[in-house]
């Protein structure tokens, strides 16, 4: 596992990210990290290891595009020193584009977005021991739709940005896909977008081992 000992992770992104967690700092009793996939990174991290006292911060806010990331980047990112970063954001920057086509100011293309997210990769990683980029998604197994292959862009743009800059990269649309033989997207997340614990479980399992997770541990082998 690449985490040590007493480090600090954040994870910051939007509502998928922010799952109702506890302001101003996701963390703490209650599930003051929240209900979604950082709530189970939190949960299988504490329970596989937990001699290493690790510190899970959930910094997503609901609605957030990379623009409005980029304005509290400073507080909620830089100056909690975290030793690792997870970013997972995009999903509003192309989801106003269909669902706001006539407020054009509510749109972040793919340029701005890609610009935005290398300029806060590299403000954040001098002070980091890991970083993961995670590609923002569409639950929809036709990769012909117009979001999806909207989404699609801006997943590979965050391919780019951690090739980029060094870091650990998660194809998060690449996790719904084996489930499309079995159900259908809205069994998944009913606006193709916010998904049940099903597909939090997902996401955070392909976190976990992109951080390099001993599944092991959960069945009590180390």
């Amino acid at each position: 596992m690449k985490m040590d000992k007493g480090q600090r992770l954040v994870m910051i992104g939007d509502s998928i990210t922010d799952c109702e967690r506890k302001f101003p700092y996701g963390e703490g009793l209650f599930q003051g990290v929240g209900k979604g996939y950082v709530s189970l990174v939190d949960t299988l991290l504490q329970t596989a290891y937990p001699e290493l006292n690790l510190r899970v911060t959930n910094m997503g806010i609901g609605g957030n595009t990379v623009r409005d990331m980029k304005e509290r980047w400073q507080t909620d990112v830089l100056d909690l020193k975290p030793d690792w970063l997870s970013i997972m954001i995009g999903i509003n920057d192309v989801w106003r584009q269909f669902d706001q086509p006539a407020i054009p100011e509510s749109h972040v293309l793919l340029e701005e977005y890609e610009h935005t997210l290398v300029e806060l990769a590299e403000q954040a990683l001098p002070g980091l021991k890991g970083l993961v980029i995670m590609t923002p998604f569409y639950i929809e197994p036709n990769s012909e739709d117009g979001m999806r292959r909207r989404m699609d862009d801006f997943g590979r743009a965050a391919h780019r940005v951690a090739e980029r800059v060094g870091a650990l990269f998660v194809d998060t649309q690449a996790v719904f896909e084996p489930m499309f033989g079995y159900v259908h997207p809205t069994a998944i997340a009913s606006d193709r977008v916010h998904p049940s614990l099903t597909g939090h479980m997902l996401i955070a399992r392909a976190f976990l081992q992109a951080i390099g997770f001993d599944w092991k541990r959960m069945s009590g082998e180390v």
